[in-house]
């Protein structure tokens, strides 16, 4: 089985993003991690997996990756995350591998990993977490942004398997709660009171996390825990690119 991947390397504030800006470089994708642009690095840790097929990669300036023609197909990114994953899965189809540009540490290993459990479960979409705890064992000088559950706490590593076409409605949701992400009081009546109070009241578990959304979507979805916590580690502010390049320094 060949399998498309979706790249995504769109950044909305270009040259003036904080990594773009420290790596002196246009864009962030473009930032070197031990001079090579965290781009790249994607790519080639995906071309390392035998299931990967034809990879696209959806950026704002297409001809910033030009150099890359060979290796990928471009597409332009639209004005939001959830956007260019909409358009691009109308062209890509299902199943897709959808990732992004600043996962520099990314490993083939955990790439096949999740694709396996992603097969296994047997749904539409999974999204690949990383527990807390897993997090603490493996970078305990780290720190992430964490999605704290009745069941788990975990943070999330930018990899997603949009495994059937109903797995497009689930972007769908995406882009409405995005287009309210400043209505706070809008974005809880599409999730519903009762997900918004089990949420403050840290009793809302992963399993009814993912009920809710098939109930919202009719999309079966399922969180898969990988078994390293660097899988969380993405290059979102200066201080990650640091880090970084200290756990590629121990390899």
């Amino acid at each position: 089985m060949s399998i498309s991947v979706l790249i995504l390397a769109g950044s909305r504030d270009g040259e003036r993003d904080p990594l773009a800006r420290m790596g002196n470089v246009s864009h962030k994708a473009l930032l070197p991690i031990q001079n090579i642009p965290m781009i790249e690095r994607v790519l080639h840790t995906l071309e390392q997996v035998p299931e990967i097929g034809q990879i696209w990669v959806s950026i704002e300036q297409p001809d910033l990756l030009a150099h890359l023609k060979d290796r990928i197909t471009l597409l332009h990114a639209a004005h939001s995350p959830s956007e260019s994953v909409a358009q691009a899965l109308d062209l890509i189809g299902t199943p897709c591998l959808v990732t992004t540009a600043d996962h520099a540490l990314l490993r083939p290993e955990w790439v096949m990993e999740f694709l396996t459990k992603s097969q296994q479960a047997d749904v539409d979409l999974t999204a690949a977490i990383a527990l807390r705890s897993t997090i603490l064992r493996d970078i305990p000088q780290t720190k992430r942004t964490y999605i704290r559950l009745s069941d788990m706490h975990f943070s999330g590593c930018n990899l997603f398997w949009m495994a059937s076409p109903q797995s497009k409605a689930v972007v769908t949701l995406w882009q409405r709660l995005q287009h309210y992400r400043k209505k706070p009081f809008r974005m809880a009546m599409i999730l519903g009171l009762s997900i918004i109070l089990r949420t403050l009241t840290r009793t809302l578990s992963s399993k009814r996390l993912e009920q809710r959304i098939h109930t919202l979507t009719g999309a079966r979805i399922r969180l898969i825990p990988l078994s390293d916590g660097r899988a969380a580690v993405d290059v979102d502010k200066p201080e990650d690119a640091t880090l970084v390049e200290q756990l590629l320094q121990q390899d």
